[in-house]
């Protein structure tokens, strides 16, 4: 963070104030313009705010700020919070400069950003473009983002089909995310599944056959197929990965690779390298097929764990496909199913600015990393329409009485445990020897205290029906076994969990 003065969160939420104040410009075709904010601070302390359309019609909020407000400024330490993602190098009709260009003109480095914009001609392009120009680029606050989100419905339900239409002026090169939005010249458009094809149409409520020359330009808007300068129309890496019949053979990192390991040693194993629009429910259905079911006190409570169990996976499955890193080509997506957990392993770091300490926290601010993948998953509604997917993550767990899920940074997988029960976790946390000896009441309290990030003696006594007094006893016993950490004082008290270790093996290629 430049500076020390600065109070981001304040700034983030100031940018969001003045975003209610945009101008709807009259527009004769009835397309919705988003509502943007953006607020500039500068080392002195000084914040200037500008907004959409805030002295002429179609003027975005950068330009207002940049070039009306502070044309003239030095801003070489200035921080700038906007609440949707600056148009990409591209984006804008030649020779109107974008928005990320003109930031990194002013030679701002640094930049928090609300929302992507989920035009495909800008998603991550105009962050991507800030970071390749050493800006660097922070996300606001997860509830903020759905005021943003919520504020904007019909711009962002609209921004897919404005860029469906045939842009005119003089293109200009944008920032490439991935090589996948190239076209592979050893594939053509006969590689594609027509099943796939056909589940997407339906699902997405597309009128036009998928041979109809309509159905063929939607996907190439898309990016799932791409037009040489010679005339030749093929699939693009993304295209392959999605909708290719067998996309392993020209891209060697697709596919998902699961295991069920055996309480008797052995392993049952299954490649899934088709369509990936088909990969997480043929997962699903396999492991429901080998899988006993979670196991509880009544049928009803059972029925219910087993649904949300599956819906978990399904998201995990889903977030791992969509989000890795297609560069790292040596490793594959996987799933590895224990009598006690489901690990769901994705190649790459969390991307950036998205962070570790973030994921684990199930509530990091949406960001995609392949908008491409995303898009269309969400489109056969395989995925929330924006981000990762962790509230679900979170609320499935909870209704479910089961442990969080937990990430952690297994090399080079991002890598995701969902836990079948309580005492996985906890066996886990505190080690099988430490948790044998753990019995009655005290065994009951820790199961519960560590599904959690934290808890509370209320929360505690909530759970139990234990009473005050019981409840510290144990909550003392745990402390001096070294398994629960106090954190805050009288109201504020909470209940940590004080280490954790374990992670599943993936399987090899």
């Amino acid at each position: 963070m430049v500076g020390t003065a600065i109070n981001a969160r304040e700034l983030m939420e100031q940018a969001v104030q003045v975003m209610r104040r945009s101008v709807a410009e009259p527009r004769a075709d009835g397309k919705s313009n988003p509502l943007v904010g953006a607020a500039l601070w500068e080392p002195d302390g000084n914040v200037e705010t500008a907004y959409r359309d805030e002295f002429r019609d179609g003027d975005h909020a950068e330009y207002t700020l940049l070039e009306r407000k502070k044309q003239t400024a030095k801003l070489d330490n200035a921080v700038l919070f906007v609440t949707l993602e600056p148009c990409a190098p591209g984006a804008r009709q030649y020779p109107k400069l974008s928005c990320a260009e003109r930031i990194v003109l002013a030679r701002i480095k640094e930049v928090w950003v609300g929302i992507e914009d989920p035009d495909p001609t800008v998603d991550r392009r105009g962050i991507r473009y800030l970071q390749e120009n050493g800006v660097a680029v922070n996300m606001f606050d997860l509830d903020l983002q759905r005021e943003i989100r919520d504020a904007n419905k019909p711009f962002l339900e609209q921004a897919i089909a404005r860029a469906e239409a045939q842009e005119e002026g003089e293109p200009v090169e944008a920032p490439s995310l991935s090589s996948l939005e190239r076209a592979i010249p050893s594939v053509d458009f006969r590689d594609f599944s027509s099943e796939a094809l056909e589940r997407y149409r339906q699902t997405a409520n597309i009128d036009h056959p998928t041979e109809s020359a309509v159905f063929l330009r939607r996907l190439l808007h898309l990016g799932l197929l791409e037009e040489s300068a010679g005339g030749r129309t093929g699939p693009t890496g993304f295209g392959l990965l999605l909708f290719g019949r067998e996309p392993r053979p020209a891209l060697p990192q697709a596919g998902l690779l699961a295991t069920i390991q055996l309480e008797d040693g052995r392993e049952e194993v299954r490649d899934f390298d088709g369509p990936q629009v088909f990969a997480p429910e043929q997962a699903l259905q396999w492991l429901r097929d080998r899988l006993p079911n979670p196991i509880d006190r009544s049928d009803a409570r059972r029925v219910e764990v087993n649904k949300r169990l599956w819906e978990m996976v399904r998201e995990a499955v889903v977030n791992a496909l969509i989000h890795r890193d297609y560069s790292i080509k040596g490793a594959k997506c996987q799933l590895i199913a224990t009598k006690d957990t489901i690990n769901v392993m994705s190649p790459g770091e969390p991307v950036e600015p998205i962070t570790l300490e973030q994921m684990r926290s199930l509530n990091a601010p949406m960001l995609s990393r392949n908008p491409v993948l995303h898009y269309v998953f969400s489109r056969m509604e395989l995925a929330e329409e924006r981000g990762l997917g962790l509230k679900s993550l979170r609320d499935g767990a909870e209704s479910a009485g089961l442990p969080l899920p937990r990430y952690k940074w297994v090399p080079p997988y991002l890598s995701l445990t969902i836990y079948r029960n309580a005492a996985a976790l906890a066996a886990e946390l505190s080690g099988p020897a430490e948790l044998e000896r753990l019995t009655g009441d005290r065994k009951t309290v820790w199961e519960i205290a560590s599904a959690r990030d934290e808890i509370t003696t209320r929360e505690l006594i909530e759970r139990t029906g234990y009473d005050e007094r019981k409840i510290q006893r144990i909550l003392a016993d745990l402390r001096d076994d070294g398994l629960l950490q106090r954190t805050g004082n009288g109201r504020a008290t909470r209940y940590e969990v004080c280490q954790s270790g374990g992670h599943s093996r993936p399987q090899s290629d």
